[in-house]
């Protein structure tokens, strides 16, 4: 994953984050270290894909658009999975 230094985060995100206690830190630190589970080439305006990331025991999904161009990513949202819908690994979906 490219640097986290260079990360913009939309209304949207910070709203759910707070929502679902996931801090700048954390979502930082997965897309830093995370691994890319899903990719999405044709979302527009920017291709994005889905990183899997752990804080602790606590696996956060985070959701980031990429504008090559301006060298930023975007973040869209950032979620704790359900252990319902997702396998035990939290990188495939079940439901």
């Amino acid at each position: 994953m490219p640097p986290t230094e260079r990360l913009i985060f939309r209304v949207h995100a910070l709203e759910r984050m707070f929502e679902r206690r996931i801090t700048v830190e954390d979502v930082r630190s997965v897309v830093g270290d995370g691994e890319v589970i899903q990719n999405y080439p044709e979302d527009k305006p920017y291709p994005s894909r889905l990183v899997l990331g752990w804080r602790g025991t606590r696996p956060i999904h985070v959701v980031v658009a990429e504008d090559s161009e301006a060298g930023i990513l975007i973040v869209v949202t950032a979620y704790e999975p359900d252990p319902i819908q997702w396998d035990a690994g939290f990188k495939r979906k079940v439901l």
